[in-house]
């Protein structure tokens, strides 16, 4: 069992940042994939980034073509945290956002992770 805690949602304007956070609590953090994903009422849990480490200071990361170039993911294995940086913030970026995990491979649907937070609210005005 993983327990995930997100925090660090907030209302933010325009074009400015955020750094979200997920701490992990359970099993061993490293093993996981881990997955930014965000919803927006009436529409479906969305992709937004993801995150794997193959060993040593390797780590593999995956973006939805949104985030690209604007989000940034990072993890901390000693700290089992992982980060999703969002700069450039837009206001179609509003969602809730979700920390994700699940064991192997980075997947882009929320179907495949196991494991998840409870969400935090990013919000941006325009």
């Amino acid at each position: 069992q993983v327990q995930l805690v997100e925090s660090g949602g907030g209302l933010v304007q325009a074009g400015g940042s955020l750094r979200l956070s997920c701490a992990a609590s359970g099993r061993t953090f490293s093993n996981y994939a881990m997955g930014w994903f965000r919803q927006c009422p009436g529409k479906e849990r969305e992709f937004v980034a993801g995150i794997r480490w193959s060993g040593a200071s390797t780590f593999y990361a995956s973006y939805a073509d949104s985030a690209k170039g604007r989000f940034t993911i990072s993890r901390d294995n000693a700290k089992n945290t992982v980060y999703l940086q969002m700069n450039s913030l837009k206001p179609e970026d509003t969602a809730v956002y979700y920390c994700a995990a699940k064991g192997g491979f980075i997947a882009t649907h929320h179907l495949d992770y196991e494991y998840w937070g409870q969400g935090t609210q990013v919000t941006v005005s325009s």
